[in-house]
């Protein structure tokens, strides 16, 4: 089954907004990584004919970018503001798996996007998201390389400096990721931990799956439900990070919003046990568990 996130290092890429400085940037450090970036896009500026950046040549739209590269993701490095006429013209030039990165995206301006993407049966990755990556292969965003190594633990994370810090540490003990998906914290997004579970069960390179949530928002509990009526059979490690907040202080992410009995620590903790996931509150306790667990079900390198 097809999920619009087989991506590997031979998938043609491109980069929406390549010109700007912070995309010239990681453009580079994409390909540094392995990423196969084919072309690259400067919407609202003239583009002479064969220009490039740092090699990659710069088209004016997608649809030209994709008859001429055959590119079939895309990371579209534009400003919130941008972001829905980015995704409407990636859409219209066929592309299958489009990332959005910026932060502020409008929240009407996401709910358009998600409704045209779910519409045409296409994978979107945001509104804001620090990437995905398939670690040794291929990155879309700006994970860290120094948290990546190839391994047999599936990450989707709401929380970017969360995660880096999470899988940083199992890196150093030398458990690494199948898969690292970054759904972010907006309120209206594209991919959330729900939609990942037949993903990541079908993948035979992921022993076990990974969750770095936080407290607000309903996405943890509606993890706990696709895991109850999936039969997810793979061990599921869940870090709720947020215990210490205090009520009424603002969250730094859009969904983390709070509503009566739902979106609380504990509403989401129970849930998620009941589900049968191994849940944690601190990192220390969450690498220690994962560690144990690695022995405990004899997986190499988890």
């Amino acid at each position: 089954m097809k999920h619009g996130l087989e991506i590997d290092g031979s998938t043609p890429v491109l980069v929406q907004g390549i010109t700007g400085r912070a995309a010239r940037l990681h453009t580079g450090l994409m390909r540094r990584y392995g990423t196969h970036i084919v072309a690259g896009t400067s919407a609202g500026k003239s583009v002479q004919a064969g220009a490039d950046v740092d090699g990659v040549p710069v088209f004016t739209d997608c649809k030209a970018a994709v008859l001429a590269t055959g590119a079939r993701a895309s990371i579209a490095m534009v400003p919130p503001l941008a972001v829905l006429g980015a995704v409407r013209e990636a859409i219209d030039a066929g592309i299958g798996l489009i990332v959005t990165i910026a932060e502020g995206v409008p929240v009407h301006d996401a709910m358009k996007v998600k409704r045209m993407a779910d519409e045409a049966g296409v994978r979107w990755v945001g509104a804001s998201t620090p990437g995905l990556c398939v670690p040794g292969q291929i990155k879309l965003g700006f994970l860290p390389d120094v948290a990546l190594k190839p391994g047999p633990l599936g990450v989707m994370s709401k929380s970017g400096t969360l995660s880096y810090e999470v899988c940083y540490r199992l890196a150093r003990r030398g458990i690494g990721q199948s898969a690292w998906i970054g759904v972010g914290g907006d309120l209206v997004k594209g991919t959330r931990f729900a939609d990942l579970l037949p993903f990541f069960g079908e993948r035979d390179d992921t022993r076990a799956v990974l969750a770095v949530g936080e407290i607000g928002g309903t996405e943890e509990e509606e993890l706990a439900l696709a895991l109850q009526h999936s039969g997810f059979g793979k061990p599921v490690f869940v870090l709720l990070a947020g215990a210490q907040a205090k009520e009424g202080v603002t969250m730094g992410h859009a969904g983390a919003l709070v509503h009566g009995d739902t979106g609380t620590l504990q509403s989401k903790r129970a849930a998620l046990l009941k589900a049968g996931a191994r849940v944690h509150t601190n990192i220390e306790a969450l690498v220690a568990d994962v560690c144990t667990a690695a022995m405990d079900l004899e997986i190499p390198s988890l």
